[in-house]
């Protein structure tokens, strides 16, 4: 009897990444064995991945709410350094990529794209649309997962109810507390999630479409791999003075793993702040930057800009010198900060980026298309990285803060 119960109780208390690998190893056997099973059993992960979208914007809008309304005057939240790495990560893998792109310039086959894509004609009308999210109705905001307007409505109600009675303020407290236990069970699902989608993606799709991109990819996942483990790595050396890659490689298997493959920043908040939690973190700090971040941290969005846009000019032969390459560089950051307020994300936010050299809307919606086929690998990895960069950020800018603390406190 000794089996079971010591199977029922790993399935409940065991390691989670231990979990998430066995399902993942799991899902590609089964992808490969029975491709009909594999197919059918992506009801899971399409589950897990409801599951996760639908909680996390009733978590952040109570838990951020809670925060601000049981801050305490004089304690620090750590928002403005946390913000600063976030922008300073976009610009530089905006920077990485041009690099990369110098180096291995990529050509693309471009094929006309089926259906009616649209994407947003300037800088002004991508920040109209950010701004226009931060009024949204909050019952809208909350049903369609508008964090930028959850966040505006829950810091605006926060702060109304800093002068509360002390049991409004357990209440609303409790209540954050519940959402997060019913978010803990739902991230105990995520073996099953990821065993599901894994096995439904390799079955129904494959990768055989992915060999005539090869170059692309690689251009597009190096430069993602070049922040994730060279770049992230020295701005967190820079702000703790410690040896980064035990918090970066922790970040990247809590965090990247599960984001990787649910391929959605707003289904990941949910285990973002759980790892907070566990890094013990301040929760006035990661209750604020994890949701910012899943809407303004977007070093892989930057990467794949800047990629199609340049392997765009490359194939059109465009020459790109250094300060075209550079205000690319800054457009790319902008347009990546405003990618979740425009449907289709980062991939539709490129004809913005082609206009710099002069491609017409068409061209530019060809590259698009490209974008759509390679999505399968660019992705997941681009969500893997602005996901897992969220927690990495917000545990350097807290820790940071917290080692100054105390050699001021020494002084």
């Amino acid at each position: 009897m000794a089996q079971p119960f010591g199977l029922i109780r790993f399935l409940t208390h065991g390691s989670l990444v231990a979990q998430i690998v066995i399902g993942l190893v799991l899902g590609v056997a089964l992808a490969l064995l029975a491709p009909g099973v594999a197919s059918a059993s992506g009801l899971l992960g399409a589950l897990f991945v409801g599951a996760l979208k639908a909680v996390a914007p009733v978590l952040v809008f109570v838990l951020v709410a809670a925060s601000i309304a049981n801050h305490k005057q004089g304690q620090r939240t750590n928002i403005r350094p946390i913000l600063l790495l976030y922008l300073l990560g976009t610009f530089l893998s905006a920077l990485v990529a041009v690099l990369l792109s110098f180096i291995f310039p990529s050509t693309l086959s471009l094929v006309r794209p089926e259906g009616g894509l649209s994407s947003p004609g300037s800088i002004v009308e991508v920040l109209r649309d950010l701004l226009m999210n931060v009024v949204d109705n909050p019952v809208h905001a909350l049903v369609t997962g508008n964090f930028i307007g959850i966040l505006a409505w829950a810091v605006g109600l926060g702060l109304a109810l800093r002068h509360a009675a002390d049991t409004t303020k357990r209440l609303i407290d409790d209540l954050a507390h519940a959402v997060g236990a019913i978010v803990h069970r739902v991230i105990r699902f995520a073996p099953l999630g990821i065993f599901g989608l894994v096995a439904a993606t390799l079955a129904d799709t494959g990768f055989g479409a992915l060999w005539g991109y090869a170059q692309l990819l690689a251009v597009l996942i190096g430069g993602m791999v070049v922040m994730a483990l060279v770049v992230n790595p020295l701005i967190v050396f820079w702000k703790l003075r410690t040896n980064p890659y035990p918090l970066v490689f922790t970040c990247l298997r809590e965090s990247g793993i599960t984001a990787f493959f649910t391929r959605s920043s707003a289904a990941n908040i949910p285990v973002n702040l759980e790892l907070c939690r566990k890094l013990d973190l301040p929760e006035d700090s990661y209750s604020v930057s994890i949701p910012l971040g899943a809407t303004i941290n977007m070093e892989g969005a930057a990467i794949t800009i800047t990629v199609l846009t340049l392997a765009a000019a490359h194939t059109l032969g465009i020459v790109v010198d250094l300060p075209t390459a550079l205000l690319l560089s800054v457009v790319a950051s902008i347009c990546a900060c405003g990618a979740s307020g425009v449907a289709g994300g980062s991939l539709l936010l490129i004809p913005l980026a082609c206009s710099l050299f002069g491609i017409d809307n068409d061209l530019a919606m060809q590259v698009v298309a490209v974008g759509f086929i390679i999505s399968v690998l660019q992705d997941s990895c681009e969500t893997a990285l602005n996901s897992s960069t969220d927690v990495l950020f917000t545990a350097a800018a807290c820790r940071a803060e917290a080692a100054g603390e105390v050699a001021r406190q020494g002084a």
